[in-house]
């Protein structure tokens, strides 16, 4: 079995950022090395904690429809639990109160969540950077003013998600959106980027 590592950059915990007391406080819950917010909850356990919420509420629904939840959740049980909560929804309304393949399909369409988990305002954040800016580097002063959001909101809830997922790059110049982020917002990747 492996050491603990960072999702992102893929750098080993050291010893002391496997004291979550103390590297908490010193660092912020961010990786040592590339500063993104280290995630606390797996797909797996992600799929237990929904497994059991969908226990509580007296919800059918099967295992393959909770993995793309967890799948879908960014690593957030708030997040994981409030798409349970539309799907169910869905499920009332559209459905016999199961929470089957299709009409998850359907809630998470609703909710404009993709695949990878992106929202819309991910997906705007990006395209933002795309082609507002030609890929970047941006600064965040720029993005935020561009976008009317908040720095912190910026910071510390849209960013770190697309840094792990490899769809957004910090330079000391700003923010840059990858090949990766390109290829999935289906634009044409620019061969002058390096």
């Amino acid at each position: 079995m492996g050491r603990s590592h960072c999702d992102s950059c893929k750098e080993e915990l050291t010893w002391k950022d496997l004291f979550p007391v103390l590297s908490y406080i010193k660092l912020g819950g961010k990786c040592r090395n590339c500063k993104v917010k280290l995630s606390f909850y797996y797909p797996d356990e992600l799929s237990d904690i929904l497994t059991q919420a969908a226990k509580i509420l007296n919800l059918p629904v099967d295992q393959e429809e909770i993995i793309q939840l967890a799948n879908r959740s960014r690593g957030t049980p708030r997040i994981a639990l409030r798409l349970l909560k539309r799907a169910r929804d869905v499920a009332q309304v559209h459905g016999q109160g199961k929470i089957t393949k299709a009409l998850l399909d359907q809630a998470l369409d609703l909710l404009e969540v993709d695949p990878l988990g992106l929202d819309d305002s991910d997906r705007k954040f990006l395209l933002t950077i795309i082609d507002k800016f030609k890929g970047g580097p941006v600064g965040i002063e720029t993005l935020a003013a561009t976008l009317s959001d908040d720095i912190g909101t910026i910071e510390d809830v849209t960013e770190p998600y697309l840094m792990q997922i490899g769809f957004l790059k910090r330079s000391p110049r700003g923010r840059i959106a990858t090949e990766a982020a390109y290829k999935h917002l289906k634009r044409p990747y620019p061969s002058n980027i390096p």
